[in-house]
């Protein structure tokens, strides 16, 4: 099994979905990631139960095992003396230092910049922020709902005129996701740079940053055009110029996406697998400016077609389309795609399925494990340090480590 960051030690000082999502990632790359925990509450992730309609009753607990796959824990008091000893103790040994604290309670606990690099020089400090590093707003939290989908463009820009409400995220930490997939990215970088100069790096995302990356082509557009990007209503054609670009419902009410962008291209295919040949020769539809004048005309025709047959049916006739297309799936229907499970892009995690991370390596899924229990590694990580039983103990008995 490939795993890149073998070797690498990564300290996680971070709470809730996105910096830890980050750690995460960084643990299915082969990395031994330390999460540090309140010494009696934990990450408060741990208590979250219901979402949106979903309640999750005992454990596992997904909201939890998400962003904290492949991790070991261990339950710190930072606020103690002797608390703030063994995460610099911790420190010494790390190759990343990982946080999602602002910066007040990083200088509240010594946890900044300068206080770990001043016990590892070389250390990697990457930051995960709600709104940036820089400006007036630096030192303010936030969450993805607010930072990365309603400040970031998103919202607005999914949301039809006349909705009478602004749409919401598609699912939970959608932005702290993405967000921390950035992060490892960035932190993957900086340990190469480090490899090569012998420079370490401060590593910074933001929600904020993300989203606008995300939105990114969009806002190109916007900016050069002086026009915000506004959604169309559902059930409007995708383009005005291309009937081979937008959705179409299905006889079950299933529907499917077409996204062929050189309509003159594929239209005779098209219409060979929808079973009307004739309409490849059509003079209406052998050109792009035959398509951009009649291209509700063509719309129609794939709406009765598509329509007179399920999903499934189409599913088997497209097997062959050269074009692309998909079908239009839920979180539940995708876990029987068998392009999604051919390629293990679902893995088992313990007693779970997770989504793994984007990257393979070596054309081969991570191979990952389910989230730690509460402080489960305390004990394992202190001896690991050199720290005697006796001394352990007494770590117990002041409350400073779990």
């Amino acid at each position: 099994m490939s795993k890149p960051l073998e070797g690498i030690r990564v300290l996680e000082v971070a709470m809730y979905g996105f910096v830890p999502s980050a750690g995460g990632v960084l643990a299915e790359w082969g990395a031994d990631v330390i999460k540090v925990e309140h010494a009696v509450t934990g990450d408060p992730q741990r208590g979250l139960r219901q979402t949106g309609t979903f309640k999750v009753e005992g454990d596992p607990n997904p909201n939890v095992e998400h962003a904290n796959r492949g991790k070991r824990s261990i339950g710190l008091d930072m606020s103690k003396p002797e608390g703030r000893e063994v995460l610099y103790e911790l420190a010494k040994r790390a190759d990343v230092f990982l946080t999602s604290f602002l910066p007040n309670h990083r200088t509240k606990f010594g946890i900044d910049v300068d206080d770990i690099r001043k016990v590892n020089p070389k250390v990697i400090y990457a930051r995960g922020s709600a709104l940036g590093p820089r400006g007036p707003e630096a030192t303010k939290g936030g969450y993805d709902m607010t930072a990365f989908w309603a400040r970031g463009g998103t919202a607005a820009s999914i949301t039809p005129p006349g909705s009478g409400g602004m749409i919401t995220p598609p699912a939970p930490a959608y932005g702290d996701t993405i967000s921390g997939t950035n992060l490892a990215g960035g932190v993957a970088a900086a340990l190469l740079k480090r490899e090569r100069t012998g420079e370490p790096s401060v590593v910074d995302v933001s929600l904020l940053s993300s989203g606008l990356w995300a939105m990114g082509h969009g806002i190109a557009l916007s900016l050069h055009l002086n026009q915000a990007w506004v959604a169309t209503a559902p059930g409007t054609h995708g383009s005005p110029g291309n009937p081979l670009s937008g959705l179409y419902a299905t006889k079950d009410d299933r529907y499917i996406s077409f996204v062929m962008l050189q309509p003159t291209k594929f239209w005779a295919d098209v219409c060979h697998h929808i079973d009307r040949p004739e309409l490849a020769d059509d003079p209406r539809f052998t050109s792009a400016e035959g398509f951009r004048e009649h291209t509700e005309e063509a719309a129609a025709i794939l709406r009765e077609v598509i329509g007179s047959r399920t999903l499934p049916e189409w599913t088997e006739k497209f097997a062959t389309l050269a074009g692309p297309w998909a079908p239009v799936q839920d979180t539940l229907q995708l876990g029987a795609d068998h392009q999604v499970r051919d390629n293990e892009y679902i893995v088992q995690a313990g007693e779970l399925e997770l989504v793994a991370n984007p990257v393979q390596f070596d054309v081969q899924a991570p191979q990952t494990q389910g989230a730690p229990e509460f402080a489960a590694q305390t004990e394992e990580v202190l001896m690991e340090l050199g720290f005697d039983w006796d001394r352990i103990l007494a770590l117990k008995a002041a409350s400073v480590v779990t």
